[in-house]
């Protein structure tokens, strides 16, 4: 619902600044909250973490009805913190259950189904705003969206909210195979347990090379849904293209999970692939944009009644010259399904343990709103919409070497705690690990076995 909102561009007002400083506070708060949302789910559960904080989202867009009849944003921006907040929380809990609950062969499956659920919401969302403006033709003056779309968000929101208390904890999940989800010394965990693995996370080299990727996997949804879609549309256009946008995403999450779980491939030629295909269908997707880009510089706001594209706003009754700039951004959301889904699926290669998921989860989009952060302010102090577009476009190329360089070193397996014979060594030609043995084990000539406990496939 939330990203149904803001992907009408400026969360349905035709102002877009005070939406921008919203979602400025927004993930200010979720850099925080994200960073620790995992420790937090550890100590306090999945069920009743996500319920609070659904309700923040639900808070926000009820802020907008306030907005409409004030025109003051100040309620609006406050709400920002509160719902980033809550949106690091029910992150790091949803990252945890998305990558902990499958087994290694499903995680692919498993985000595809999360990422189809995620953006049926924003179909939805999409449908308010498109129906309630259906009416409006193409020479009606942009209006923002009426009360009416709002209460609808704020009830479906809170619905969304109230379901988090039927999902089952971790400790009650039993997979196809019979297995429990992995979690490592669950009994001890408490807040110096969980300072400490937070602290960890800051020196981890495999987290930290994720942090390019991390960085910019949110960087672009200021451009697309203001410069973009809020520049370029009617607003009954606008909506229908949110819903055509997460309509994309879910199409596009469900065909990148066949390539994440196709078993005939090992996982590191599988991360390999689909990094090759982001990498190929993220620069053509921001080259047909800058061929948009170059015939407008701005869109409607406080001064200027329309866009300057030519021939005005754009309407999808007008078929020749909406399809295009449609499709474009129909594209621009499964490119984005298919990098979260990556992302995700990359991270889940490191570990089965439901803690560290949570934990590397929550880091994750702690620093994916670093990014989001510096990209709402670009469009709220009003910088170029070109610049806005390098800008995305730089950055990802600048994140694939260190991308390129985790996916290269992808295991066949990971292991929480395995057993391997007392010289160190663990030989499995599928797995190509290798342990260097330490001074007495090369000694020893006894062949009994010792329990190590890895954190991560990614640390021998």
């Amino acid at each position: 619902m939330f990203n149904a909102l803001n992907a009408m561009g400026g969360a349905g007002q035709i102002d877009r600044t005070v939406s921008n400083n919203t979602n400025t506070g927004i993930y200010c708060s979720f850099i925080v909250f994200g960073i620790i949302g995992g420790a937090i789910v550890n100590l306090l559960g999945i069920r009743w973490t996500i319920c609070a904080a659904g309700l923040t989202y639900a808070l926000n867009s009820s802020s907008y009805i306030f907005y409409n009849h004030t025109k003051n944003g100040g309620f609006s921006i406050a709400t920002g913190p509160i719902l980033g907040t809550g949106a690091g929380i029910l992150w790091s809990a949803q990252g945890m259950v998305m990558m902990a609950y499958p087994l290694e062969h499903q995680k692919g499956r498993f985000i595809s189904v999360f990422w189809i659920i995620f953006n049926l919401g924003g179909v939805i969302g999409g449908i308010v705003p498109f129906a309630i403006n259906y009416r409006q033709g193409k020479e009606s003056k942009a209006i923002p969206l009426p009360d009416s779309g709002y209460i609808v968000f704020v009830i479906l929101q809170t619905a969304g909210a109230f379901c988090a208390l039927l999902l089952s904890p971790p400790t009650r999940v039993v997979r196809d195979d019979g297995s429990h989800v992995a979690i490592n010394s669950s009994q001890y965990t408490n807040v110096r347990q969980e300072a400490i693995e937070l602290c960890r996370l800051f020196v981890n080299p495999w987290i930290l090379l994720l942090v390019p990727m991390s960085l910019g996997s949110n960087f672009f949804y200021s451009y697309q849904f203001g410069p973009y879609n809020g520049a370029l549309f009617t607003l009954r256009t606008r909506g229908l293209n949110s819903m055509l946008y997460w309509a994309s995403q879910m199409a596009a999450a469900f065909g990148v999970s066949l390539l994440h779980d196709r078993e005939t491939l090992s996982r590191k030629k599988r991360g390999m692939a689909s990094l090759a295909l982001l990498a190929l269908l993220t620069n053509v997707m921001w080259g047909c944009t800058l061929a948009v880009q170059l015939r407008y510089t701005r869109g409607p706001d406080n001064t200027h009644a329309e866009s300057d594209y030519p021939g005005g706003l754009i309407d999808f009754s007008e078929p020749s010259r909406a399809a295009g700039p449609m499709l474009l951004y129909c594209f621009m959301g499964a490119v984005d399904a298919h990098y979260q889904s990556f992302a995700y699926w990359l991270i889940g290669t490191m570990t089965n343990d439901a803690q560290m998921l949570a934990r590397y989860a929550g880091l994750y989009k702690g620093i994916q709103s670093v990014g989001a952060v510096v990209a709402w302010q670009l469009d709220a102090q009003e910088v170029g919409l070109m610049a806005q577009l390098i800008v995305n476009w730089v950055l990802f190329n600048l994140a694939l070497p260190c991308t390129l360089f985790v996916a290269t070193r992808i295991k066949a397996h990971s292991y929480e705690c395995m057993e391997i014979s007392a010289d160190g060594a663990y030989d499995d030609a599928d797995d190509d690990w290798l342990l260097t043995p330490s001074r007495s084990s090369r000694s020893s000539k006894s062949k009994k076995t010792r329990s190590i406990r890895l954190s991560s496939a990614y640390e021998i």
